[in-house]
């Protein structure tokens, strides 16, 4: 079993999963396609299910255990998936840790899920993988009123994962990687990044037209004043790069991003076969000359500029994300301003990002004040 990408009629992809003989499997095709149509997903998301249900219908196949039955034997796919190693680009193998098999048992879960809704598999398998706990321990205060008890299912199977937090990048870093650019384009990149927290699909998803670096942009039937890019969520770009947010947003620009937004428009506008791309980010050095930018140039971008730049760690687009998230919170933005900069649906996937600084800590306690005012 692998995963495989599918180009629908009308452009869409999705990831699919196909046996020894290059046949879809029929129960994983129809989760998926419910993932990517139904649920509006991502490319990528159906891409990460299945690549994790085919390593479950591989092991079920080598098992010699129907998928629909794997329940109570699913402690033997985590070990299985402990024991044998990931195998790598390159011929190089890693072993998989405790997140990466969570990660796994919760595509599985999720899949599992879907084929009983649609009575592909008893409800027996879920059974199997969830038990019932109920609210018999909460304090009186987070019971219902009625007295009735209220059954919470929880997975049966799951590793306990270090939790480890995202580490944002710093200043002095992003500094570094800017003094080693060499393009005026990969200037605006790594600014975009690190000054405007758009994720990477966002950014080389961009068409010129979601530019308005201009302070009055009624010109262009904008109700949005001041300088400013447009994130739009689109199915047809042909670079296949997504915005993750369902719902447009408009992000403020600032006069150094402006700045380097200028200067790009004037390096790239020497680039002739770059002038019939719509898309705003296009090769200028590399071929496909005039092509969009691939969503996986921008890590390969930073890495090479990591390397220039001397840094131990390399830098990656979330980093710099999370760097613009941090500032946000340290310059005293609310939680609401900052999920609404960085498109998130929830604002509990907003309040990570709000984790104080050691610095922040300390100027804290230096505030209580000592007893008697002394």
């Amino acid at each position: 079993m692998r995963a495989f990408a599918v180009q629908l009629p009308s452009g869409c992809r999705y990831w699919t999963v196909l046996d020894e003989e290059l046949r879809p499997h029929p129960d994983a095709d129809a989760f998926l396609q419910h993932v990517r149509l139904g649920r509006d997903g991502a490319e990528s998301t159906t891409q990460a299910y299945a690549t994790s249900i085919a390593l479950f219908l591989t092991w079920c196949a080598e098992a010699g255990i129907d998928w629909r039955d794997s329940g109570p034997r699913l402690s033997w796919f985590m070990t299985w998936l402990a024991v044998v190693p990931a195998a790598r680009p390159g011929g190089s193998v890693r072993s998989r840790g405790p997140r990466r098999i969570n990660a796994i048992l919760a595509a599985v879960r999720e899949f599992a899920n879907h084929s009983v809704a649609t009575g592909a598999a008893s409800p027996g398998m879920l059974t199997a993988l969830y038990q019932q706990d109920d609210d018999r321990w909460l304090p009186t205060e987070l019971r219902r009123e009625s007295g009735v008890r209220v059954s919470r299912p929880r997975p049966r199977h799951r590793l306990q994962a270090p939790i480890t937090e995202a580490v944002p990048a710093g200043d002095d870093d992003v500094l570094a990687v800017l003094q080693a650019c060499r393009s005026a384009r990969d200037r605006f990149i790594v600014l975009a990044l690190s000054r405007l927290g758009l994720r990477r699909g966002e950014l080389t998803g961009l068409h010129r037209s979601d530019i308005h670096a201009m302070p009055d942009p009624t010109s262009l039937r904008c109700g949005i004043r001041r300088e400013h890019l447009h994130v739009r969520r689109r199915d047809d770009n042909q670079n296949r790069a997504w915005a993750k947010s369902r719902r447009d947003r408009a992000v403020p620009m600032d006069r150094v991003v402006v700045q380097a937004y200028d200067q790009y428009l004037l390096e790239s506008s020497e680039c002739r076969a770059a002038a019939g791309c719509d898309f705003l980010l296009v090769n200028l050095f590399r071929p496909p000359i005039g092509a969009p930018m691939r969503v996986g140039a921008v890590n390969d971008l930073l890495t090479d500029l990591s390397r220039r730049a001397g840094l131990t760690v390399p830098l990656h687009p979330h980093m710099l994300r999370h760097q613009f998230a941090t500032n946000l919170a340290e310059a005293g933005a609310a939680l609401d301003e900052t999920q609404d900069l960085l498109g998130h649906a929830n604002p509990t996937s907003t309040q990570i990002y709000f984790h104080p600084s050691p610095d922040r800590l300390r100027a804290a306690v230096d505030r209580v004040p000592n007893p008697g005012g002394r």
